[in-house]
């Protein structure tokens, strides 16, 4: 997520294209990785192929039909576990990385894509026999020596030089990402579809995995990614290998891995919830004020949401020029620049990161239409929290939202209906709390909470749309709220504030 300024509004991310990527040439490769066993993923949608057990073998889907990123993800297999090996060497120097994902056919295989972009390609295998690889764009379609029943688990090993110079840029969209260096390491900007540039993925956020990393590092240097650190083993060349294990399935765009001199910073939240946040050596006590929030802001959120939906919690301190924080799962990106300005900025940053982790990370979203879920909560909790704590008035700021909606909706598309690719604008954050607040100003603040309670209770761990929220918020209010959210997320007009009969929308430009 990115901070910039929009029609006085501030912004978490910038206007991310998701549709269309620079092609990369056609190269035909073989491949070799790692091991381990699954856990569950999102459901999919898109063609998914015959899945007669006798069935002809034929190629899974390119993407899972995503409407406005066609070619994210991939049919055909679901994802049990990725495991990922680098041996990491030094600041803007590629280095040798090895990935194996374990995966269940769906349907059966004669190939099947993976989305991989940039970084060279040395060997594939699919259980152990060299596959043939191709280049296509972001795709890279791999055939298998032998096709691949429905219903059979097999694993995919790539090894390739990964190369952290290689990263994507765009006018209009997130400056860089992919990998993003340090001045001493780098780290990982993977959303929305940045961990292509890192490592071979099943890559949509309906899509999630357990991820294994084995991080190799020289002596002196941390490394830090999401979930439990399981080990720390010096090797004979005195280098230092990092294993840690996500705890949880994750999407690749929430992934997070983390190279440099950091200092660890062990604490406990509610519940005695392990809080460790990774902080460069130099800015651990600069930082210390802000950092030490965090017990405060996951009491604030538990009390509206319920319980931390993860086994753990930090903030990666991002010494970077990247003025972007995100919502990396367990482990969540903050700016250093963020934590040594103002504090209600920082605060405010901290605390939309934090309640993704409820809306977004636990509770994924279906598809990419379905952002203003993940976005419009974490905005709406936000102004929440700055307003209850002597920040800018939630009433005044929905106000200001309210009379740019029209505007918004022309030229963005509805909260839950983009138009065009763009999807990170505005309309995906303040425009789409602005609906969650007249949910709340329709149904009242007591059934708004018992309804931001249960979503997140009921889809923990599961991925949910525009619609099961619809049918859920409808069944706590003990009414059918689809005549009234359908005009609020759908419609070409904003429809009236309930209880604002005064509030106007400003006319539209064209």
């Amino acid at each position: 997520m990115i901070r910039t300024a929009a029609c006085g509004l501030r912004l978490r991310h910038v206007v991310l294209v998701l549709a269309g990527v620079a092609a990369i040439g056609g190269t035909a490769v073989f491949v070799g990785g790692l091991p381990d066993a699954g856990q569950r993923s999102g459901p999919r949608y898109g063609s998914q192929g015959n899945h007669a057990p006798d069935a002809v073998p034929t190629p899974g889907a390119r993407g899972i039909g995503d409407p406005l990123a066609p070619l994210d993800g991939n049919g055909g297999y679901t994802v049990r576990r990725y495991t990922l090996d680098f041996d990491w060497r030094a600041p803007r120097t590629p280095f040798p990385a090895r990935v194996a994902i374990r995966a269940t056919a769906t349907q059966a295989l004669s190939r099947f894509d993976l989305d991989f972009a940039g970084n060279t390609l040395h060997t594939v295998t699919v259980d152990g026999l060299p596959a043939r690889a191709e280049r296509d764009g972001d795709e890279l379609v791999v055939t298998p020596a032998r096709p691949i029943p429905n219903g059979r688990t097999f694993t995919v090993r790539v090894a390739y030089t990964a190369d952290p110079t290689q990263q994507r840029h765009r006018s209009d969209a997130i400056r860089t990402y992919g990998w993003i260096p340090t001045s001493d390491g780098t780290l990982l900007y993977a959303q929305p579809d940045g961990a292509r540039m890192v490592f071979p993925a099943n890559d949509h956020p309906s899509l999630r995995a357990p991820v294994t990393f084995h991080v190799t590092t020289p002596p002196g240097v941390s490394a830090v990614a999401n979930g439990r650190l399981v080990e720390k083993v010096r090797q004979s060349d005195g280098r230092v290998r990092w294993t840690y294990d996500s705890e949880e399935p994750v999407a690749a765009q929430l992934v997070q891995l983390a190279i440099g001199r950091f200092t660890f910073v062990d604490g406990t939240g509610p519940r005695g919830l392990p809080v460790r946040d990774a902080v460069p050596d130099g800015l651990v006590g600069d930082t210390e004020d802000y950092r030490a929030l965090t017990p405060d802001h996951l009491a604030w959120l538990e009390r509206r949401l319920g319980p931390y939906p993860f086994r753990r919690y930090g903030v990666l301190v991002g010494d970077t020029d990247l003025p972007v924080a995100l919502e990396t799962q367990s482990l969540s990106v903050v700016p250093s620049a963020d934590l040594l300005g103002d504090r209600a900025d920082a605060e405010r940053d901290l605390v939309h990161e934090l309640t993704h982790h409820w809306t977004g990370d636990s509770v994924a979203i279906r598809r990419w239409s379905d952002l203003w879920l993940s976005e419009g909560h974490a905005r709406f909790y936000e102004r929440l929290y700055s307003d209850e704590h002597g920040g800018p008035d939630m009433e005044d700021a929905m106000r200001a939202a309210y009379k740019q909606h029209d505007q918004w909706r022309h030229d963005q598309g509805a909260p839950a209906e983009p138009t065009g690719p763009t999807l990170f604008k505005v309309m995906r954050y303040d425009g789409s709390a602005l609906v969650l607040y007249a949910l709340r100003e329709k149904v009242g603040k007591e059934t708004f909470e018992r309804i931001g309670r249960t979503w997140v209770t009921r889809y923990q761990g599961r991925t949910a749309g525009t619609r099961d929220f619809m049918r859920l918020a409808s069944e706590v209010a003990g009414q059918d709220l689809t005549p009234f959210l359908t005009p609020w997320l759908y419609g070409a007009h904003t429809p009236p504030m309930p209880g604002h009969p005064d509030w106007e929308v400003d006319p539209v430009e064209e």
